[in-house]
């Protein structure tokens, strides 16, 4: 048997994922979750719903054309992070579902966290899988999280300390108020970078930080600030993307002068932002998911149901 499922259903996004161990490639699928118009997110209520009602035809499309007695293991994002109290009810459905298949299928069920899950898609995608072995900074930058680890790769998973977050609003969540002050579709990510591209002006921000964390919600009030003021919508998203950027990169420099140089690694929805991306890549060396593995998915969670199972069943 060579094929591992994850199942992720976070508070954006119901995924499903399938690595194949032999041929060392993914296939996922997955669905955002619906947001009405104008809305930021959803209730968890709402998000437990929703996921309840797509995720049983993302599976079947995702195992059409597979044979089902190749699935090896389960694996399934059971909470936001890895730490003691981390709790999400829209994680619930996909874990019962994981729990369901892997009892119909009589093969071991394993449960993560998202957060793992995202850290093990980056470094899928971007071919640096040697970095399970060793220590590196990891950066999840969401919608629901903005936060710095160290992590220790130990060959199936990570150790995680924390080395800073925001204290306040996340860096998703800036993105996504200030897209809907220019009245951009939520979630605003892509349509708030297309807009930042098209700014001629130049732009100077100071970010806050308090050590090495950082607080966000002053960008929402200058950007609101900015539309009062007259200045063009490409100009606030300009703005709002170069505070994240810089408030990101001095973060960066922080926990490096303090726990030492080594490879940092970028990952979360924010990260697909190519204005960040090309930023970090050139002074930081930073490792990336591509766009596809960079939102939320499934497929970091496979790859680590495989890794699971390699180290308890060989």
């Amino acid at each position: 048997m060579s094929l591992f499922l994850g199942i992720d259903t976070s508070n954006y996004t119901t995924s499903v994922a399938l690595y194949d161990s032999e041929s060392k490639t993914v296939i996922q699928r997955k669905k955002l979750l619906p947001v009405k118009e104008g809305q930021l997110g959803l209730r968890q209520s709402d998000a437990v719903f929703h996921h309840t009602a797509q995720l049983h035809s993302l599976f079947e499309e995702l195992v059409k054309d597979v044979d089902t007695k190749q699935i090896a293991a389960v694996g399934a994002s059971s909470r936001p992070r890895p730490v003691d109290g981390s709790y999400m009810p829209c994680f619930s459905v996909g874990l019962n579902t994981a729990k369901i298949i892997s009892a119909a299928l009589k093969v071991p069920c394993f449960e993560l966290s998202h957060q793992e899950g995202h850290i093990s898609a980056a470094l899928f995608s971007a071919g640096k899988e040697d970095l399970f072995d060793k220590k590196f900074l990891a950066f999840h930058v969401s919608g629901g999280t903005t936060e710095a680890v160290i992590a220790e790769g130990n060959g199936c998973g990570f150790s995680l300390e924390a080395a800073a977050k925001t204290l306040d609003l996340n860096a998703g969540q800036a993105v996504d108020r200030v897209g809907l002050m220019l009245g951009l579709k939520f979630p605003c990510g892509a349509e708030l970078e297309k807009l930042a591209l098209k700014n001629t002006e130049k732009i100077k921000v100071k970010p806050t930080l308090k050590g090495c964390d950082c607080c966000l919600s002053g960008v929402e009030n200058l950007c609101q600030k900015h539309i009062k003021n007259g200045k063009s919508p490409e100009y606030t998203a300009a703005f709002c993307i170069e505070y994240i950027r810089r408030t990101l990169e001095e973060m960066t420099d922080k926990i490096l002068a303090e726990h030492g140089k080594m490879p940092v690694v970028y990952a979360g929805g924010v990260m697909s932002n190519t204005i960040i991306n090309n930023s970090f890549t050139e002074k930081y060396n930073a490792v990336f998911a591509m766009p596809e593995y960079s939102s939320d998915n499934a497929a970091g969670t496979a790859l680590l149901c495989y890794r699971k199972y390699n180290n308890v069943h060989t």
